[in-house]
C-alpha cells in the first residue's frame, strides 16, 4: 500500500513510520516528493490491514496498490523515472538514440560504426559480445574480447555502452566493461538472472519476451527493482504473431500502455521489431509519436558482410537519414533529441 503523509510531516516522522512498517514484518519504501513524503509498505495483505496506518494523525491517505507489479507502478511513483547510462539521461524530456552493430566483429568494424553513429547523433553505443542465436552453428559473439572492444570504443568516442548478458556467470565480466546491461527477449523470465542484475545497481535494458504479455514484462522489471536496482529501462522489440511478412510484429500499443502503467522509461527496437531495414525509419518515427523515450537500432557499414542480422542493420547513410527524419517527430512530441 501507499501511505501519503500530511504536508507538516518531517523526515523524522517518516522514519518512525518506516520502523513501524518494518516491525510489522513488511518491506518499507521511502519516496520523498516535492510536496509530500510518500511511504510504501509491501507484504501480506492481511498483515497490511491489521497495521491501521490510517489512524496515525500524520497520515493523509492510505491507498492499496492493486497491480501485481508494485514498485514499477505509477501508483507508487506518478512521475516519470529518468535512468542515467553514464552521462546520458533516458526518460523525462529526453529522447535517446542507441545505435551500433548487432555483433562486435572486430576492432575496425566497431570503431568505424561507433564514430559514424556518434557523428549523426547517437548517444549510446550498442553491440553484442555474447549472442543468443537460434542455431548453434551461427556466430555466437566474441565474448570477453568483444566486451573489451566495446570499452575501447567507449573510451575513444565518449559514448556509454549497452550489451547483452545471457547468464549469471557473465554478469561480473559485463559489469566490468559495459555501462548498461541488456536482458534479451529470450531471458526476460530468467528470474535468477533478473535478480543477479538487480543486485549490481547498473542500468538494465529489459527487452520484452517474444510471446510475453505486458504484465509479464512489468513483473520481470519488478524482479530487478525488488532486488535493489531502480535503474530499469523497458524495451518493446516486437512480438511473435501469425504474420510472416516481417520478423516480428512491433507492438506500439505496448509502448503507450507501459508508459501509462509504469514510471519506467520505455524504448523501442524497430530493428528486431521488423527485421527489415527499410522499415526501421518509419517505425522509429512512429515510436517517437506514440511516446517512447528512445530507440535502439542496429547499424553496420557493410551489412552484407555482417556476421549476424545484416538484413535489418542500417547503413551509415540510412542511419544519417533516420536521424534527420526523426527530429521533427521528436520535437512534435515535446522531447529533446
Amino acid at each position: 500500500m501507499i501511505i501519503v503523509l500530511k504536508p507538516q510531516a518531517t523526515e523524522q516522522d517518516a522514519k518512525a513510520l518506516l520502523n513501524q512498517i518494518e516491525q510489522c514484518g513488511l518491506k518499507p519504501l521511502y519516496m520523498p516528493g516535492v510536496e509530500r513524503i510518500v511511504l510504501g509498505a509491501l507484504g501480506d495483505e492481511r498483515v497490511l490491514q491489521q497495521c491501521h496506518f490510517e489512524a496515525n494523525p500524520l497520515v493523509e491517505e492510505v491507498k492499496p496498490i492493486l497491480t501485481k507489479y508494485k514498485r514499477v507502478s505509477r501508483d507508487v511513483q506518478p512521475h516519470d523515472s529518468v535512468v542515467h547510462i553514464g552521462n546520458v539521461p533516458v526518460g523525462g524530456q529526453h529522447f535517446v538514440v542507441m545505435a551500433g552493430p548487432c555483433s562486435v566483429e572486430s576492432e575496425q568494424q566497431l570503431l568505424s560504426v561507433a564514430e559514424r553513429v556518434k557523428t549523426h547523433g547517437a548517444r549510446v553505443l550498442r553491440g553484442g559480445a555474447f549472442k543468443p542465436r537460434t542455431s548453434p552453428y551461427d556466430f555466437q559473439g566474441m565474448g570477453i574480447e568483444g566486451l573489451k572492444l566495446l570499452k575501447q570504443a567507449s573510451d575513444l568516442t565518449g559514448m556509454p555502452t549497452v550489451s547483452e548478458v545471457m547468464e549469471i556467470s557473465q554478469v561480473d565480466a559485463v559489469c566490468e566493461y559495459i555501462d548498461c546491461l541488456q536482458i534479451g527477449a529470450r531471458n526476460m523470465q530468467n528470474y535468477g538472472l533478473l535478480k543477479a542484475v538487480g543486485e549490481t545497481g547498473k542500468p538494465v535494458l529489459l527487452k520484452r519476451g517474444l510471446s510475453a504479455t505486458i504484465e509479464e514484462c512489468l513483473l520481470a522489471a519488478e524482479y530487478i527493482v525488488d532486488a535493489g536496482n531502480p535503474n530499469v529501462i523497458l524495451c518493446e522489440r516486437g512480438i511473435r504473431t501469425y504474420e510472416t511478412a516481417t520478423r516480428n510484429t512491433l507492438d506500439l500499443n505496448a509502448v503507450a500502455l507501459m508508459k501509462q502503467r509504469s514510471h519506467l522509461p520505455v524504448l523501442v527496437d524497430p530493428s528486431h521489431g521488423t527485421g527489415v531495414r527499410e522499415l526501421v525509419t518509419p517505425l522509429s518515427r512512429a515510436a517517437a509519436a506514440v511516446g517512447a523515450d528512445g530507440i535502439i537500432v542496429e547499424s553496420h557499414l557493410n551489412p552484407s558482410e555482417a556476421l549476424s542480422d545484416g538484413h535489418q542493420a542500417l547503413t551509415g547513410d540510412m542511419f544519417a537519414q533516420l536521424m534527420q527524419e526523426l527530429t521533427p517527430f521528436v520535437q512534435a512530441a515535446g522531447r529533446e533529441l
